[in-house]
């Protein structure tokens, strides 16, 4: 068996929450846990997130949210892309979804729904995203629809998505957030009415953007150890990595200088080396692109990757590490490497790495 594992720390998840938690005390939390929550098993991170209370739980779509329902998860569940058909808005009613409403064809399926089920519905603003929702100016005449249907939702609330809050000095934040305002203002116009609940931060505007702590926080990355900021790391936040890819080094080579390492020899010893090959490669989940150099934790030390990344294995110059043997612990990212370097070098994003995590990686809980 392969010594290459997922070793997953859930009281480092749990102490992420509460880090978000002491943003904005009074803020209900929804916890991210779209794409098998970022590679940590979305099972796992929610029977953790139960223990300390979380709000609610955000997926990206139906199956998400019915694996969910199916391990006994009752706390609120949003359905962050909604339902891309009749059929799943009658599935949604079913398992008390919550659902974004970010397109025409939403609101037709759900004016020709005719179920008891009264839904919480999320309208999404598009603020400046342009991806998913209605822009400012559509905003009133979406609610005039929704104020016909033969089922009324039980709650219209409000939310957008920032698109580059993660940028501590872009204008851009600054301007969705006044975009936003200037709807939830149109809710409160008349005497009788209130502002909606509403969800502005993901984790980047919740740490970033002191004026985004409101309402609903959405934090995804933060939870398991990734910075929000493209210029801070993680741990400046108080984070701690959930995920941790381990290994061992499996054989151990003499190198004479001159000679090349790897596929395409893209590595060329510049003196006599000691080369260590460790198991885990693309086939798991560690990034090809990453580049010579690329630093590895082997026995606690940082040695620098050697040539290309294989599908199973990568080789490391451990020839200034003198106890490196085989069996020694290897350490792709987590708690010695954090994962945004690991992406950084990669030229990519921790999300990425993390949600690359291959199937046949053991996953182990700590």
């Amino acid at each position: 068996m392969s010594p290459i594992r997922a070793v997953i720390d859930l009281e480092a998840l749990r102490a992420n929450l509460r880090c978000v938690r002491a943003l904005s005390p009074s803020s209900p939390v929804m916890a991210v846990i779209k794409a098998n929550a970022y590679g940590h098993g979305a099972l796992r991170v929610a029977a953790a997130l139960e223990t300390v209370a979380v709000d609610a739980y955000a997926v990206a779509r139906l199956d998400e949210a019915l694996q969910l329902r199916a391990a006994g998860i009752h706390r609120p569940i949003l359905l962050l892309e909604g339902v891309v058909s009749a059929a799943e808005l009658a599935r949604a009613a079913q398992h008390a979804l919550q659902i974004v409403l970010h397109d025409p064809s939403q609101l037709a399926w759900l004016a020709e729904y005719r179920g008891a089920h009264r839904f919480i519905a999320w309208l999404k603003v598009d603020t400046g995203m342009n991806r998913l929702g209605f822009r400012p100016e559509a905003v009133a005449a979406v609610r005039a629809q929704l104020a016909t249907l033969h089922t009324p939702l039980a709650e219209l609330r409000v939310m957008t998505h920032l698109a580059r809050a993660d940028e501590p000095d872009c204008a851009m934040t600054g301007e969705q957030l006044a975009r936003f305002d200037s709807v939830i203002k149109e809710f409160g116009a008349s005497a009788s009415a209130t502002a909606p609940a509403h969800s502005i931060a993901n984790s980047a505007g919740a740490f970033i953007w002191p004026a985004a702590r409101r309402g609903w926080l959405r934090p995804g990355i933060s939870l398991y150890g990734g910075s929000p900021s493209s210029a801070r790391a993680a741990v400046d936040f108080g984070l701690a990595p959930v995920m941790s890819l381990e290994s061992e080094v499996i054989a151990l080579r003499a190198v004479p200088r001159g000679e090349t390492v790897g596929y395409g020899g893209t590595w060329r010893a510049a003196r006599d080396s000691r080369i260590a090959i460790v198991a885990g490669g693309y086939g798991d989940g560690v990034p090809r692109h990453l580049p010579s150099g690329t630093p590895i934790s082997i026995a606690g030390c940082r040695a620098p990757l050697a040539g290309r990344v294989s599908m199973d294995m990568i080789a490391v110059d451990v020839t200034d590490l003198s106890d490196v043997r085989v069996g020694s612990a290897v350490q792709f990212w987590g708690k010695e490497i954090p994962v945004d370097d690991i992406a950084t070098a990669a030229g990519t994003i921790a999300y990425e790495v993390l949600c690359g995590l291959a199937p046949r990686v053991p996953v182990i809980e700590r």
